[in-house]
């Protein structure tokens, strides 16, 4: 494997400061769509799709140090990613990390939130966090940092990367550290069946030195938050996690279905399954939507418990399996014409089937969370 080479990543000061607006996520969904075939064959996004991705403000929706003080809500990335993910799955899934990743690194000390954020509220932020990888070692002033993750999605187009490392002689002590792209290596590994340009490529560090105040504990920024502030800082990562990981894959099933749409004038009146296929794909697809709009919303209002978490968790997995099932349908009623590698309707069904076997995403370790919180 090769190391990619360090693109220029010198972080813009003319990225916009509200986020998320619907006509720049618009643009952001037709410029990623433009690009989506080109991006699936040559395994990475466009830099029109990356400007695009900037201007409708992802990275910096959740950003703590936005000029326009302004606090991002879950369910304004979720819709976002959905409308993005019907475009290109991989742009959406990336814009969507990068959010996630801004509240992680919103949890480091403040001079360390003051030096990633210093050039930029948009500032790009990749991570390689599940699972721990590497060692850390107490060094003057910090910690010496080396290893090798196995997969930081968007890594070749971020400005900063957290990754978590055993640290410490403590046994199960684990820290996440910031580390500035250009310290980072990215090796050329990805080859995903589907999210094929999202880069999620494998990175390493040899013996970096991370200051203090661009680390803390890996608990720290999954937990919630006891203090006072924006609650898009404090509640715990996996109240909205799961659902944000698998919007893309709703973005891809709504594709999927339009393209199986269109080409039904072609098929016979008669063709009762085709018809069949889409009344019950588009129905469950629908119905996935509204499911996860409601659970979505809840991580923007209401209890934090582990009730609460337990309950969006069984909703996002459950219901990104319902999505598997629909576009399956979809894809064996299309016929032939669905079995090349460039046509739509099977890369949506690539995508989907790789969103669902994200670990956040499991079915068996959702249902037993669920069931702890409700039989008790």
């Amino acid at each position: 494997m090769h190391a990619l080479a360090l693109a220029d990543r010198t972080p813009t000061t003319t990225r916009q400061h509200a986020t998320l607006r619907p006509a720049e996520v618009a643009h952001a969904a037709a410029v990623s769509a433009r690009y989506a075939r080109q991006a699936d064959e040559q395994g990475g996004l466009s830099d029109a799709t990356l400007a695009a991705l900037d201007v409708a403000g992802f990275a910096r929706h959740f950003s703590p140090g936005r000029p326009d003080g302004a606090h991002g809500t879950f369910t304004e990335l979720f819709d976002a990613a959905v409308a993005v993910a019907e475009g290109c799955p991989s742009a959406a899934w990336c814009g969507t990390l990068w959010a996630v990743h801004a509240r992680y690194a919103a949890r480091l000390p403040e001079e360390g939130r003051a030096e990633i954020w210093a050039r930029s509220p948009g500032t790009r932020i990749a991570a390689a966090i599940l699972p721990p990888a590497g060692r850390a070692e107490r060094a003057p002033g910090g910690w010496r940092l080396t290893g090798r993750w196995s997969m930081a999605s968007g890594a070749e187009w971020s400005d900063w990367l957290l990754l978590a490392a055993p640290a410490g002689e403590q046994p199960g002590a684990v820290r996440a550290f910031a580390v500035p792209r250009t310290a980072v290596t990215v090796h050329d590994t990805w080859d995903g069946t589907g999210l094929r340009a999202t880069g999620s490529h494998a990175v390493s560090v040899r013996e970096v030195l991370v200051p203090e105040h661009r680390t803390a504990p890996f608990a720290a920024l999954l937990a919630g938050s006891p203090d006072p502030g924006p609650r898009c800082h404090t509640v715990p990562a996996h109240l909205p996690g799961p659902l944000l990981f698998a919007a893309p894959a709703l973005g891809a099933a709504r594709h999927a279905l339009a393209a199986f749409t269109e080409r039904m004038p072609a098929a016979s009146p008669a063709d009762g399954g085709a018809a069949d296929a889409l009344a019950r794909s588009a129905t469950e697809i629908d119905s996935v939507a509204l499911l996860w709009r409601r659970a979505i919303g809840r991580a923007d209002a209401g209890p934090t418990d582990a009730a609460a978490v337990a309950r969006n968790r069984r909703d996002a997995a459950y219901g990104v399996e319902t999505l598997v099932t629909a576009v399956d349908r979809l894809l064996r009623a299309g016929g032939g014409a669905t079995r090349g590698g460039t046509d739509p309707l099977q890369r949506c069904w690539r995508d989907v089937h790789t969103v669902a076997a994200h670990g956040a995403l499991r079915t068996g370790a959702a249902a037993q969370a669920y069931a702890a919180v409700t039989v008790g």
